[in-house]
């Protein structure tokens, strides 16, 4: 098709200002594949033969990891970023999930609800664009299509998947590094079904081991934090993480529990200081769950039969009670009669997105109000174990690590592979790093472990 008319009504109005006439269907790109960066040999302590980092912190059609509760905010503020624009803009991403924001199953759930929302007013025959192709977007379009609608998604990456992202290279990887969303929750029923379906292979990681320099430590129980926070949820205001532990007498600084708050800065992408003690973090699953195939095929199967616009950012959204149009990066205006829009919302703080007219007040009031969590991810590979142990869960105590939060998957793959996981203020520095810098940061991180060789 070469030449269609894209507006939804003729005429003055929000739309009737829009291109019209000879704008054509959009295309798929092509997502390109690269192999993991080679690391360059320190020549002191071990090398690894692969490695992977991720860069979310940096990345402009994410903003950030997942968002967080901040002090101060209230979970109804998720409720109204949830909250369909008139009947024309519905809003999914885990960002709008008030039961477990930040995971997987949240962002499956939005797209899924987001979705009903739009078949409840919707009519045969529109034509509906879905803009974002993380797991939220790929589920909103499955329902529609299931529902007999004619969907077209924009992805402003080169690829889909969203902050979901598995790297495929043989040569580097027993199976796929994940860079990205790989945690499979209490809360991921939604998407453990979704992965036994397709077959994606998961791992449950099980077996703690704290150590410092000195050598093993005592776990801290999460024991700590639970009172902590219980006692603040008595308060006549909500106070940060940070000072309902310094109320209950405990000094964030001192190093088991620095290890354990990295860990749910880790998991969370929050800083104690600003994670909110009426409505906490979760804290670590302690036998975490997590998928070790190919991510890629989720979104295959979610997306199939949708037309794909990748490397197609939106940077406009109008709209009025006709329709919707969306202004492409690359200077198209694409009209619609309704549109699902997933973006992350460190994408929608950033103004990464013009409105007119611009969300309700309540929409706006709920961006600012919701926090964007940073997470960084690195992946190693070794030719041999670092150490001889069954734990997979490590956590660095004391000392000057940047990463002080592990996972060995050794134990459950027989395949010498340690995942780091850095969150809040150090997800940051770390993001800040070049490769060279990043890989150096990681292996002074892991010298506790190799130091004590076991």
């Amino acid at each position: 098709m070469t030449r269609r008319t894209l507006l939804v009504g003729a005429g003055a109005g929000v739309l009737g200002v829009l291109l019209a006439s000879c704008t054509p269907e959009p295309v798929p790109t092509p997502t390109p594949t690269s192999p993991s960066p080679k690391p360059t040999p320190s020549g002191d302590g071990p090398t690894p033969s692969a490695f992977a980092r991720s860069a979310w912190t940096t990345d402009p059609f994410s903003r950030g990891a997942a968002s967080f509760t901040p002090v101060g905010t209230q979970p109804s503020a998720r409720e109204a970023l949830a909250a369909p624009v008139g009947d024309r803009l519905f809003m999914a991403g885990e960002a709008t999930d008030a039961d477990a924001p930040g995971t997987l199953s949240a962002a499956l759930r939005s797209g899924l609800r987001a979705a009903e929302e739009l078949l409840d007013v919707a009519v045969e025959g529109e034509r509906v664009a879905v803009v974002g192709a993380g797991l939220a977007g790929a589920a909103a379009v499955s329902r529609l299509l299931a529902a007999g609608l004619e969907v077209t998604v924009f992805e402003g990456r080169d690829r889909v998947g969203g902050r979901v992202r598995s790297v495929v290279d043989e040569e580097s990887w027993p199976f796929p590094a994940q860079l990205g969303g790989w945690l499979v929750g209490e809360d991921g029923a939604e998407m453990g079904e979704r992965l036994d379906a397709l077959d994606i292979r998961t791992a449950t990681l099980e077996t703690p081991a704290w150590r410092s320099a000195e050598g093993e430590v005592e776990p801290v129980p999460d024991q700590r934090i639970t009172d902590a926070v219980a006692a603040a949820q008595l308060l006549p205001a909500d106070s940060s993480l940070a000072d309902a532990l310094a109320a209950a007498g405990a000094d964030i600084e001192e190093p088991g529990l620095a290890a354990l708050l990295a860990a749910v800065s880790a998991s969370t992408g929050i800083a104690p200081d600003e994670a909110s003690s009426w409505f906490p973090p979760a804290l670590p699953a302690a036998s975490p769950t997590v998928a070790l195939g190919d991510l890629g095929s989720v979104f295959d199967s979610l997306l199939e039969g949708a037309r794909m616009s990748l490397s197609s950012p939106v940077s406009r959204v109008a709209h009025d009670d006709r329709g919707v149009s969306l202004g492409i990066a690359t200077g198209e205006s694409l009209s619609f009669d309704r549109v699902v829009l997933t973006v992350p919302l460190g994408v929608l703080q950033s103004d990464g997105i013009e409105f007119s007219p611009a969300l309700p007040f309540s929409h706006r009031g709920a961006i600012a109000a919701l926090g964007m969590g940073r997470i960084e991810t690195i992946w190693l590979r070794f030719d041999e174990p670092l150490i001889e142990t069954d734990a997979a869960l490590w956590h660095v105590v004391g000392g000057e690590a940047l990463i002080r939060t592990w996972y060995s998957l050794a134990p459950a793959t027989g395949e010498n592979v340690l995942v780091g996981i850095v969150g809040g203020a150090s997800a940051a520095e770390f993001a800040d790093l070049d490769d060279d810098d990043a890989l150096a940061a990681a292996l002074s991180s892991l010298a506790v472990f190799t130091a004590s060789g076991g």
